[in-house]
């Protein structure tokens, strides 16, 4: 077999951490007088950066005074965690594929802190398959789409970019991980509306993904 990195983004890929998200965004957001609904996440922003997402509204809305983002930022993330840490449940699938998979390097890449990170999978009980495997883009400086978090993730892993299979939820992610020039694991989890992009895979459940993986293990098949 070839030997193979996995690297998994976190929020709708191993964990449904999305809604509760888009719903304290959409609190914290709208007390600042940017308008924002929790829809306009998952349809429009989803994967993106907290202060991207602040600066387009801005943009669209008006600026706000720059001394309450820390504050607002700061307090989403409290609310946030409390809730990740007593409602938070895995993507259908998530741990029945991470099990059959254990036995392969796996990493979390995250454009969220690792605090939200290690208290999501915490909260689903998939931390310990991961150990401290967990790699953010707060601590990387570098957020997707920008390919440099995948591969700083790869380099503290060990493995060569093509060596990496990424699996990612989001069009931001996946962009980021194929720049990155890995193997891309599209989760297409919304295919009525989303299309996978060009050069991933696409799956739309994560019960398919150790069959993926099985293939892409094999000499033959090579790496984009």
């Amino acid at each position: 077999m070839r030997p193979l990195c996995l690297l998994f983004d976190c929020d709708g890929t191993l964990v449904d951490s999305e809604p509760l998200l888009a719903d304290e965004m959409a609190t914290s957001l709208n007390a600042v007088g940017l308008p924002f609904d929790a829809g306009d996440y998952i349809g429009e922003f989803r994967g993106a950066r907290f202060r991207h997402i602040v600066a387009e509204l801005e943009r669209r809305h008006g600026e706000v005074d720059a001394a309450r983002l820390d504050p607002l930022e700061r307090e989403m993330r409290r609310n946030l965690n409390r809730r990740l840490a007593t409602d938070l449940k895995p993507i259908e699938g998530a741990t029945e594929a991470l099990a059959a998979l254990s036995k392969i390097p796996m990493g979390v890449v995250s454009n969220g802190p690792e605090t939200k990170i290690r208290t999501s999978l915490e909260a689903t009980g998939l931390a310990e398959l991961f150990g401290k495997c967990l790699f953010s883009a707060y601590d990387a400086q570098c957020w997707k789409p920008d390919p440099c978090i995948y591969l700083h993730a790869a380099s503290i892993m060990g493995f060569a970019a093509a060596d990496c299979v990424a699996i990612d939820d989001s069009l931001v992610g996946v962009e980021s991980a194929l720049a990155a020039g890995m193997t891309v694991i599209h989760l297409n989890r919304f295919p009525d509306v989303e299309e996978t992009p060009e050069g991933a895979i696409g799956i739309t459940s994560m019960f398919q993904l150790p069959t993926v993986i099985a293939r892409l293990s094999q000499p033959s098949v090579m790496v984009n």
